[in-house]
């Protein structure tokens, strides 16, 4: 199974692997929008710190990453779940899995990104800064760059037939959709035990997320389909609860 995951704006400085190698990254369909983005991202961080700060929607206390976004193509390397930070990662707590649950972290965990389109959570990426709602001078929003290549790799992983959790935010689930996925709803219940009093929530939802993730790299269960995936969920101690074919809901 796989579980797609969004990004964090926040990262890990720093790493001590090789500088960013493309052809090692997984989804090689990806490489050419890849190469683009990466080759004016980093001119643009390079040169007017203004314009860099207005593309990215960030203010001068953020000129570190606009610095560290320049020299990305040869800046060193972490995992990509050891790059991003943030309150979904600090509930994933991958350190504190054993090896196993590591390595079935780093093969089925897979995370959009506004740069790199979606890598695998092992693929090697430096840090940088570039979200969804970033935009490049002269093109329009980053999920138009993405629609075209990314729709047909995420069409490839679901016909391989191993089920897809899909815990992308909305603005990522907006590069490409994933028909047929397996899509999760956190709610939140004022009254416990009382299913009317439960609502959608925002910020709690990455750390309910987080705990999902977590638990389904943990098992070493075979899940095939939505239900088997709620029986490891809640052999974790998370409520949640099927509400059709391929919906689920997690209740905190």
């Amino acid at each position: 199974m796989y579980v797609l995951l969004p990004p964090s704006e926040t990262k890990a400085p720093g790493g001590d692997g090789p500088a960013l190698d493309l052809d090692a990254l997984a989804f090689p369909a990806l490489n050419a929008t890849r190469q683009t983005l990466i080759g004016q991202l980093s001119a643009l961080c390079g040169g007017d710190r203004a314009r860099a700060r207005a593309a990215l929607g960030v203010a001068a206390s953020k000129d570190a990453e606009i610095e560290a976004t320049a020299e990305l193509r040869t800046a060193a390397t972490r995992p990509a779940l050891q790059r991003y930070t943030g309150v979904l990662y600090d509930a994933l707590d991958l350190a504190s899995l054993p090896r196993s649950g590591q390595a079935r972290a780093g093969a089925r965990l897979l995370v959009a990104s506004a740069l790199f389109g979606m890598v695998r959570g092992d693929d090697a990426i430096p840090a940088y800064r570039f979200s969804a709602g970033s935009r490049l001078p002269g093109r329009g929003p980053v999920a138009a760059d993405w629609r075209a290549p990314l729709g047909p790799v995420l069409a490839d992983l679901l016909a391989d037939g191993a089920p897809v959790v899909d815990l992308r935010s909305g603005a990522y689930a907006a590069f490409a959709p994933a028909p047929g996925a397996i899509t999760v709803r956190v709610l939140s219940e004022a009254v416990p035990g009382d299913p009317t009093t439960r609502s959608v929530v925002s910020h709690f939802s990455k750390h309910a997320k987080g705990l999902l993730a977590r638990a389904l790299v943990a098992s070493r269960a075979d899940m095939a389909d939505a239900a088997a995936v709620v029986r490891v969920a809640r052999k974790a101690g998370l409520r949640v609860e099927r509400t059709g074919p391929t919906t689920l809901e997690l209740i905190t």
